[in-house]
């Protein structure tokens, strides 16, 4: 019966663990994103709810919401649906946190060509002094 009650309670704290070693992306993140006509300043909102990732992706033709968003400790996936052309496409990136940075791959369905670029917080963990002025709105 203990080793029961022992393996009910592993299986409860499972998922709440993996929410406490989650890495710390809540916020505003910036990055230069490759583009087809050269590099293209974007802002990433996130929020995280457990293992959960939501947020938007904004650059100069609009904002997008991500969808599929996951968060497993260091690591970082979500998928933007993008009107390009007036063709929807599909975005996929995939990321790792590193301190104030994330190192990101983003791949357009299909094409099998990533790009990777590196995001970086708006502002420092512990304060509310912006990381870089000269990309702050």
């Amino acid at each position: 019966m203990r080793n029961k009650t022992l393996s009910i309670s592993a299986v409860v704290m499972l998922p709440l663990l993996t929410s406490v070693w989650a890495a710390d992306i809540i916020g505003k993140w910036f990055a230069q994103v490759p583009g087809r006509q050269g590099t293209v300043q974007t802002v990433f909102t996130f929020r995280v709810d457990g293992t959960k990732l939501s947020g938007t992706v904004s650059n100069p033709q609009g904002e997008t919401a991500i969808s599929n968003g996951k968060i497993n400790g260091d690591e970082i996936s979500f998928v933007v649906i993008a009107n390009l052309g007036g063709n929807q496409m599909k975005l996929a990136y995939k990321g790792k946190v590193a301190g104030d940075e994330i190192k990101f791959t983003r791949e357009l369905q299909g094409t099998g060509q990533p790009q990777e670029f590196i995001a970086k917080r708006e502002f420092q963990r512990n304060g509310d002094v912006p990381v870089n002025k000269s990309i702050r709105r």
